[in-house]
């Protein structure tokens, strides 16, 4: 079966061609950041991206009736389980009315929708980064009226332990295991028998990453809120201009680690304390689990440190095994999740799961 892949991002769009398992054809179109500054929404990006994806594909000798189906990155939808999802009209409206935000994933539905309705092909989106399995328990906060969020890594995380299941010889539904995705955002996840029953949020809880604060201090972010800076400005810096990025001024992990190798002390530190942080989080999600931990997986580009794995390993390695997926295959995650439906799973309606959730 012949399957295009798109996958937007911030200032690319990502495209693959599958058969079957196999990549045949990939590109990354670039987008000029001055570009898409002169869009005042993200979906207003789509005649230019869609147009700029057809053109790609036509020149590597492709047409849409080319594919069997077309499958994308899910974007900022409402909260829904773990799946592959038909894109119906539920979804259109939702990227163009959005719960949670606008994001440059939301236009691969889009994108996705028009080539599928023209060649008459199915079009399916795979765990977006909205996915939400938690626990009655994982969502109770300190304060009512507040609760904790699913927002991860969720596309990356379902294809890592599926294929850790495989390596482990078991089926994902009977595995408990932890899954740590550290990249530009860090996610950890309690996998409890193929469900994501807790998880750090990326956007505003766990461990301090490359540009994102984490978890803080409540009195201390109370006083800063206070402190003359304006809401969007606050929020711009603790989602782009902390972690890392505040102590060290670089987003390059890569430096951190030359830097710390160098003798830079204070390198040294942050590199030692991401590690720290990460590893409670491990052994918070290892508590979720009540210590019946099959696997801790290591995914995300920093995977591939072999200094900062042993770091972090040296905390937890008596949990359970560790295993490493360095990186993302973003893409071969979205073609497996497609191949799953055409090879008889029964791919899931956004409409009626969203539907059912309200009841």
């Amino acid at each position: 079966m012949r399957l295009l892949i798109i996958n937007p991002g911030a200032t690319s769009t990502k495209i693959a061609v599958y058969e079957d398992e196999a990549e045949v054809f990939s590109a990354s179109i670039s987008h000029a950041p001055e570009t898409l500054a002169g869009f005042s929404r993200v979906v207003d990006q789509l005649p230019l991206r869609e147009s700029l994806v057809r053109e790609a594909l036509a020149k590597a000798g492709f047409t849409p009736a080319s594919f069997d189906a077309v499958c994308s990155r899910g974007g900022l939808v409402r909260h829904i389980p773990s799946g592959t999802y038909e894109i119906d009209d539920q979804v259109i409206h939702d990227i163009y009315n959005p719960p949670f935000g606008e994001h440059a994933s939301s236009l691969g539905p889009l994108i996705a929708n028009s080539i599928a309705r023209e060649a008459k092909i199915p079009a399916y989106f795979v765990d977006p980064v909205s996915v939400d399995e938690l626990q009655p328990l994982a969502r109770i906060t300190g304060l009512a009226g507040m609760e904790r969020e699913s927002f991860f890594h969720a596309l990356n995380q379902k294809a890592v332990a599926r294929k850790a299941a495989n390596d482990l010889g078991k089926p994902y539904e009977q595995l408990n295991l932890i899954v740590v995705h550290m990249g530009g955002g860090v996610s950890v996840a309690a996998h409890e028998k193929g469900r994501v029953v807790d998880v750090y949020n990326v956007k505003d809880e766990g461990s301090f990453s490359l540009d994102r604060a984490g978890s803080l201090p409540v009195n201390a972010l109370v006083n800063l809120c206070y402190s003359g800076i304006g809401k969007q400005e606050l929020k711009k810096k603790l989602a782009f201009e902390a972690g890392v990025y505040s102590y060290l001024q670089t987003r390059d992990f890569r430096e951190v680690e030359r830097r710390m190798l160098e003798g830079d002390a204070e390198a040294e530190m942050i590199f030692r304390a991401m590690a720290y942080q990460h590893a409670k989080d491990i052994g918070a999600m290892a508590a979720v689990l009540r210590y019946s931990v099959d696997a801790i997986l290591l995914t995300g580009g920093i995977a591939y440190s072999d200094r900062f794995c042993a770091e972090l390993s040296g905390y937890v390695e008596k949990i359970a095994p560790i295993l490493r997926y360095p990186g993302e295959e973003e893409m071969k995650s979205l073609a497996l999740g497609a191949l799953r439906v055409l090879r008889g799973e029964p791919a899931k309606s956004y409409s009626e799961t969203i539907s059912n959730l309200k009841l």
